[in-house]
């Protein structure tokens, strides 16, 4: 779905967080970053990913890897989704899509013989310079930390 590729500086994106709090790629120079987009917070699929993440976070923390989550839910939603399940990153409440389709992960989908237009479950791993390293557009939701950190 997205047409940016491996090896291409990553959108320079900015957005609030849960807490309003704006965020932006200028944030984690010098770090690297799992930026994983979502279709719909608390959600069977998104759960699940969002937990395989929290429970493998001191993993990341320890191979210097960020986690920012994103989808178009609201900063009130984005937040009781990270009480519920303890999330321990942050997550983008992009409303008005400006990350989502800067990152081009918003497009047409199919559910159930449905078509409509949604976000597609698609993660970013970004350099400490903010280049593109990997691109995940295949997530397995229960076992997606392994997926990043293979």
């Amino acid at each position: 779905m997205t047409t940016l590729k491996i090896g291409d500086q990553a959108p320079n994106f900015k957005a609030e967080d849960q807490d309003g709090m704006l965020r932006q790629l200028a944030d984690y120079a010098g770090k690297k970053l799992v930026l994983f987009f979502y279709p719909k917070a608390s959600t069977p699929g998104c759960t699940a990913e969002a937990c395989d993440l929290r429970d493998n976070y001191q993993s990341f923390l320890a191979k210097g890897y960020e986690i920012l989550g994103a989808s178009a839910d609201s900063a009130k939603r984005q937040q009781n989704f990270i009480s519920k399940y303890e999330l321990p990153f942050p997550l983008l409440a992009d409303e008005d899509k400006a990350v989502i389709t800067a990152f081009g992960v918003w497009g047409p989908k199919k559910f159930m013989g449905r078509e409509y237009d949604g976000i597609h479950r698609t993660t970013f791993v970004i350099d400490e310079n903010g280049v593109i390293e990997d691109i995940i557009a295949k997530v397995k939701t229960k076992e997606h930390a392994s997926q990043i950190l293979k």
